[in-house]
């Protein structure tokens, strides 16, 4: 059904002034309250048309465009935006009436007289914490405690940064945290929807800060936090503790903390994927000869062979002996890097030994 002329609702004509209009409004809605016409069916309907008829011609920006392009003027415009900021109830209490129950009934029609604009409240920022890790660490897999700064809810103001009272609703966005402007192009309404800047998109605007917070609506604090750090973990590898990041200025839910690992270097091993690298020197006998020696791994000292004619540069491997893969099945490798040393200060009866050796060799070749 076509919506009737807002003038023809409320009995008055298109010359009327705001004086008129609203007294034709407040005798109509006292005559056709559904409290008072308990058994009309359509009396809660005809209180809705005489509602939102009033609603806009008491809006002067609106009854231009109403006046101009009839109900079609009125197309760019939600419900909300008719209705917003409209107090049916104060009509009656500004004449000694009372409000006859009109202020609660009409804020059920259309989302009422008095709207509110419901924004999501504000996810609170996300932390980032770099953690510096051993290899044996990483490889074992071990639990530790960190302490983290971050900003929190402040205890005394509950968030809102003002002292107990002293805050007020934003004047210049009526308490919507946005500011709405429009431009019309023939029958077109082109929206603009914009944060606040008086309020920061809050709605809202101290009056009095906050002593404890000095109006942030938060207090930094030290948070000591357990963390889990996985067997076979990495530089950059990345823990997420959901929930213990900042907290919202705005009564949200708090953002995650980011624990980014960093791997310490070690002074023996170089890990290259889950593979560790050493190297262990030896000396000529051992490598000519061949021989048994020890050499560090990540849990405690390892046997290693080593085969006769073992030249410098030579990789030994011991399986099974590196880092944890991450997915829990098998380990990398180690592997040794075999130097073998030069004497450098050797006694007669040494040097004597070495050249009958030399000799032997080549008249061994000759």
């Amino acid at each position: 059904m076509a919506k009737r002329d807002y003038y023809e609702v409320l009995g008055v004509n298109k010359s009327a002034d705001d004086a008129t209009i609203k007294k034709a409004y407040r005798g109509l809605a006292m005559k056709y309250h559904p409290d008072r016409n308990p058994s009309d069916g359509e009396a809660a309907e005809r209180m809705k048309e005489i509602n939102e008829a009033y609603a806009v011609l008491s809006k002067p920006k609106m009854r231009r465009l109403y006046d101009t392009y009839g109900h079609a003027g009125l197309e760019g415009y939600t419900t909300a935006d008719i209705f917003r900021g409209v107090d049916f109830g104060s009509l009656f209490r500004e004449f000694g009436l009372g409000d006859f129950g009109f202020g609660s009934i009409f804020d059920s029609f259309f989302s009422g007289g008095r709207t509110t604009t419901v924004r999501e409240p504000r996810r609170g920022a996300d932390l980032r914490y770099d953690l510096d890790v051993t290899l044996e660490e990483v490889a074992a897999g071990v639990q530790k405690n960190i302490e983290v700064p971050r900003l929190s809810l402040c205890p005394s103001c509950r968030g809102t940064g003002a002292k107990e009272g002293a805050i007020k609703e934003c004047e210049h966005c009526r308490g919507t945290g946005q500011i709405v402007t429009e431009q019309r192009s023939g029958y077109s309404i082109y929206r603009q929807i914009t944060t606040c800047s008086h309020c920061r998109g809050r709605g809202k605007l101290i009056v009095e800060p906050c002593d404890e917070c000095q109006g942030k609506g938060a207090v930094e604090e030290m948070r000591e936090i357990n963390i889990s750090i996985p067997r076979g973990a990495d530089t950059g590898y990345t823990i997420r503790i959901a929930g213990e990041g900042e907290t919202s200025d705005q009564g949200g839910i708090p953002g995650d903390l980011y624990v980014v690992l960093s791997l310490r270097k070690h002074s023996t091993f170089e890990r290259h994927g889950d593979d560790i690298y050493m190297t262990q020197k030896i000396s000529f006998p051992q490598a000519a000869l061949g021989s048994e020696v020890e050499v560090p791994g990540l849990d405690g000292k390892l046997k290693l062979d080593i085969p006769e004619g073992t030249q410098t540069g030579a990789i030994l491997r011991i399986v099974n002996q590196g880092v944890p893969h991450l997915d829990g099945h098998g380990k990398g490798d180690e592997y040794i890097i075999i130097q073998v040393v030069t004497p450098q200060d050797l006694s007669d009866q040494e040097k004597e030994l070495l050249k009958e050796f030399d000799r032997l060799r080549k008249g061994r070749n000759g």
